[in-house]
């Protein structure tokens, strides 16, 4: 029977080192199925880097799904599809994707008018958008006494990987110019052009600066782009300038914090751990996670980290992110670098660097707002009652 496999990452908000193959292949289910009232099932190969709870989960729900179709077909191909985040043409080679995705590509805001995700359970297909999570994520009895007593604990922050993180766009002009080198192509030296070339799709800069005539050799470029970026990467050992103490602060008033990325969740743990980065997120959004915009990988961020959206922190550094923060009713502070700050005024905060910030402006960022910042209230309408007219009948005393 044909089998279907894919990347799967686990949805725990625990930053967990990958489990070995071998030990996962030795995995049996906690139950077995009776053959004599149903013809037996052959299951998928168990999915790498997963846990015991993410597994049994998988199996779950490829069964309750499985509709006992006959030989020759994978089992419910579109359900692993949408929780890989991937297509089945998103192979890889040497653990690198041979395609760059999302990399170079600018992806969709989201959110716009507050709708989210879907998530599949056991009972079937969740929507989860803004109003959803903002009411489901309220804080228990305990939690508000506890977070009363220390209210830093009560925020989730959400630290975008691009440019926030890591300096991605020079690791990304790098890629770039390498490639012109491999390929006898010169790139222009123009600064501003350069920036207007980060920012576009791959296609495009691949036919109008480099000027690809065959569309056969488009695909292996853009892999062996994507391979050269993942190789530069990897060699990375140092995050942006004062992350490091910034994110020493914040682990000591433990608040939470996740961090963002199109990255596969293979190379994103790897490239935590080369920058000593990887204690300090509770939770990480990959492409695994098959969030199609940028507003989506928020709210799964707030969702791993079990904070309402409205008490996020969003730490971005393109204005379309600020944009897709306040869709999902969240805080974003921006990073002046990538844009230039007069682009990034819609942001609640703008700082030059992670030097700039203070545990205490997180709360200063809602002293205004008050605890209800962002809740939904019911604006209750005053009627006027009608005035009753006096008649020549009407008596007046």
């Amino acid at each position: 029977m044909e089998s279907c496999s894919c990347n799967f990452a686990s949805s725990s908000s625990l930053l967990l080192p990958p489990t070995p193959i071998s030990k996962l292949s030795r995995y049996r289910p906690p139950f077995e199925l009776n053959s004599s009232v149903r013809p037996p099932v052959l299951l998928p190969p168990p999915p790498p880097f997963c846990d015991g709870d993410s597994l049994v989960s998988f199996i779950l729900a490829i069964l309750l799904r499985q509709k006992w179709k006959p030989k020759g077909r994978c089992l419910h191909r579109s359900v692993i599809r949408s929780a890989c985040g991937g297509s089945e043409d998103n192979a890889s080679v040497n653990g690198f994707p041979i395609t760059p995705n999302k990399l170079f590509v600018q992806e969709a805001i989201g959110a716009e008018y507050g709708e989210g995700f879907e998530t599949f359970r056991t009972d079937g297909p969740l929507k989860m958008d803004v109003d959803f999570l903002n009411d489901r994520l309220q804080e228990g009895f305990l939690q508000r006494i506890r977070y009363a007593m220390k209210p830093d604990e009560a925020y989730g922050l959400i630290f975008s990987w691009d440019n926030v993180v890591v300096d991605t766009q020079s690791l990304k002009l790098k890629a770039w110019k390498q490639l012109a080198i491999e390929e006898g192509k010169e790139l222009p030296d123009d600064i501003r052009l350069q920036k207007l070339m980060l920012h576009a799709g791959a296609d495009h800069v691949l036919h109008k600066v480099m000027l690809l005539d065959e569309e056969r050799e488009e695909d292996r470029l853009k892999s062996r782009l994507a391979q050269l970026y993942y190789d530069n990467l990897l060699e990375l050992k140092e995050p942006m300038e004062g992350l490091k103490e910034w994110m020493d602060a914040v682990h000591t008033a433990r608040v939470p914090c996740a961090v963002v990325s199109s990255l596969d969740r293979k190379t994103m743990i790897e490239a935590l751990d080369h920058m000593n980065l990887a204690k300090y997120f509770q939770a990480i959004v990959t492409e695994e996670d098959g969030m199609e915009s940028i507003a989506h990988r928020f709210l799964s961020a707030a969702l791993k980290l079990d904070r309402k959206p409205s008490k996020c922190i969003v730490f971005e550094d393109d204005p379309r992110g600020v944009t897709a923060a306040h869709n999902c009713t969240m805080m974003a502070i921006a990073l002046i670098g990538a844009h230039p700050a007069y682009d990034l005024e819609q942001a609640d905060l703008a700082v030059a660097s992670f030097n700039e910030l203070s545990v205490i402006n997180l709360r200063r960022l809602f002293a205004h707002k008050g605890s209800s910042f962002m809740d939904l209230q019911k604006q209750i309408a005053e009627r006027d009652h009608p005035k009753r007219k006096l008649t020549v009948e009407d008596p007046i005393f």
